[in-house]
């Protein structure tokens, strides 16, 4: 499980930093890759990695702004001719639908996949046997919204050792233990799946937010995260700024962090008004004054996202 940063900026793009999206790349764990907002040129920025759009099977849209959402009709346009002949589901904010809808109609445009259009309220919004989504309206001039992203609790490793102990020879008999609570040996033993494996393994927790200001019923959504996606548009001396546009400073996502108890905070949505090296310096220092374990994205930038 890995994040992606294709774009990091706010508002506008600059020469540094393009506007929001952020890849979920889950290959390893589900054969997929999620998008979670398409800002303007996010198929370009694909060009830039070895993201195959082909393999993005889902993306999610925080809220309808255009920094968020102008990069969607090129980026479906062109997933027709870039081996993308899966499905496709598009979850977003009342309105998206409509938005997508005459883009294609107005363009002419025809997909060669299905296209499936959802439009999230609060609560969870998809679910299989591996990853759960929930949303949360956040605090934003639209509605804005952020993700919880929850891996399933995965099986703990096979005691190998103690199955030899029990004159069970390694083999295909192996997996079938593993898969099942219980198995029936070729002597006509029944073994149990409880007695020869290890503890499980926690699923990880992703949490990524859309444009916000700072609320503490927004701690809930990123509770014990592995890792906090959090936009910082201003720096700490620009509170009144951040509240007036509805966003948040470095300091008030170091705090929701702080007080989530999440592993690490990534920060994103960076203003153009900082640029240089200095600037970035400033806004990771004023984080870390909060929560020591902050990173600021760049675009491209990856970071793993690890079991604790």
């Amino acid at each position: 499980m890995e994040l992606i940063f294709l774009g990091t900026g706010a508002g506008v793009p600059s020469k540094n930093r393009n506007v929001s999206a952020l890849a979920l790349t889950l290959l390893q764990e589900i054969n997929e890759i999620w998008l979670f907002d398409c800002g303007e040129a996010t198929q370009h920025q694909i060009l830039n990695t070895r993201i195959k759009p082909g393999k993005i099977s889902k993306v999610f849209i925080s809220h309808l702004h255009g920094d968020h959402i102008y990069g969607l009709p090129g980026f479906l346009s062109s997933r027709s001719f870039q081996g993308g002949e899966g499905p496709l589901t598009l979850f977003g904010p009342k309105g998206i639908k409509q938005f997508i809808q005459v883009s294609l109609k107005t363009s002419e445009t025809h997909l060669t996949y299905p296209l499936d259009i959802v439009e999230y309220e609060e609560g969870r919004i998809f679910s299989n046997d591996k990853f759960t989504v929930y949303c949360q309206k956040l605090d934003h001039r639209i509605d804005s919204y952020g993700f919880r992203i929850v891996e399933a609790d995965q099986i703990g490793e096979l005691l190998v050792d103690k199955l030899i102990a029990a004159g069970i020879k390694p083999g295909p008999i192996y997996k079938s233990i593993k898969e099942n609570e219980e198995t029936l040996l070729p002597t006509g033993e029944v073994v149990k799946r409880k007695d020869f494996i290890g503890p499980s393994k926690k699923g990880r927790v992703v949490s990524i937010f859309g444009d916000t200001r700072y609320k503490e019923e927004h701690i809930k959504l990123a509770e014990s995260a592995n890792v906090l996606v959090h936009e910082a548009t201003f720096s700490a001396n620009e509170a009144q700024l951040a509240e007036k546009y509805f966003h948040t400073t470095t300091t008030q996502a170091g705090l929701l962090a702080q007080k989530a108890g999440v592993d690490h905070l990534i920060l994103t949505h960076i203003s153009s008004r900082y640029q240089n090296n200095d600037d970035m310096t400033n806004l990771l220092q004023e984080a870390k004054e909060v929560f020591p374990s902050t990173t600021i994205a760049k675009d491209f930038y990856r970071y793993t996202v690890k079991h604790n």
